[in-house]
């Protein structure tokens, strides 16, 4: 016990009245992989400035999750990454779903900060270094928010971002916190606030039911402005019609939770 406290005492020991030794936060970045082989060398580079920018602020942990990938991406994740211990590379043996490859990388750090990125690096990753310092004491979630009047859109289909601005309008009519961005899974997250949900949705409306379960526990949620670039690599994953009625069927879920007595709500299935 004697030896125990003597370790502690020395590792919170100020080296002297004139400085303090400040000890970099714990920042775990989340990357979900699908069939991103194309991706994978810009998302090494692109990492990489990450890692070098946050050095001086954050102890940096990348957590990629190839999500049951029919391409080369588990074999290009290894040989980009490999050499790098602060790098973990896991692997779902079928796909998934984003929201499922997401919540794989919750579990597999105990970081206190998480953050999730894109693969295709349409926003840059670097935006999760400014994300991070808005998530204050109060702030159990940080979005990448390129609606935001201080964000933009570059390249991006007009019919799909059209799709995704309506999105975002719905869910800002019945969830608490107000926002310009609801569907984009680039976020910075408190550990605490998120660990203890699991998402039924393990595609892309899972993004949103994430944020749903943080909002409807009273958590608080702010924007980040961003830029939203067309990827340079690779194609979109996502199956806009199946996505906008699973985004729709959602929404009529919150509805209907805000609607119906919780004691109904919460009664056993006879």
């Amino acid at each position: 016990m004697d030896t125990l406290e003597t370790n502690v005492q020395r590792k919170t020991r100020l080296p002297s009245s004139d400085s303090v030794e400040v000890v970099p936060k714990r920042l775990a970045v989340i990357v979900p992989c699908y069939n991103e082989a194309e991706s994978i060398q810009q998302l090494s580079k692109k990492l990489g400035i990450l890692a070098e920018s946050a050095a001086q602020s954050f102890q940096l942990e990348l957590i990629l999750v190839d999500d049951g990938s029919s391409d080369t991406t588990h074999g290009m994740l290894c040989d980009h990454f490999r050499a790098n211990e602060h790098v973990r590379v896991v692997r779902h043996a079928t796909n998934q779903g984003i929201a499922a490859a997401i919540a794989t990388g919750i579990g597999a750090t105990d970081s206190p900060i998480l953050a999730s990125i894109d693969a295709d690096c349409t926003y840059d990753p670097l935006l999760v270094l400014a994300m991070a310092d808005l998530l204050t004491e109060e702030v159990d979630m940080v979005v990448a928010s390129p609606y935001h009047p201080g964000g933009r859109v570059e390249g991006v289909p007009a019919w799909r971002l059209q799709l995704s601005r309506c999105a975002s309008r719905l869910y800002g009519l019945v969830l608490h916190n107000k926002l310009h961005t609801y569907t984009s899974c680039v976020r910075v997250y408190r550990r605490s606030a998120v660990q203890r949900y699991a998402v039924r949705e393990p595609g892309f409306v899972g993004i949103v039911e994430l944020l749903w379960a943080v909002d409807a526990a009273g958590g608080k949620i702010v924007e980040c402005p961003a830029i939203l670039t067309v990827r340079s690599f690779g194609v979109s994953k996502m199956k806009v019609s199946s996505t906008t009625y699973k985004h729709v069927k959602f929404l009529s879920r919150i509805l209907l939770r805000r609607m119906l007595p919780k004691a109904l709500l919460a009664s056993p299935k006879n």
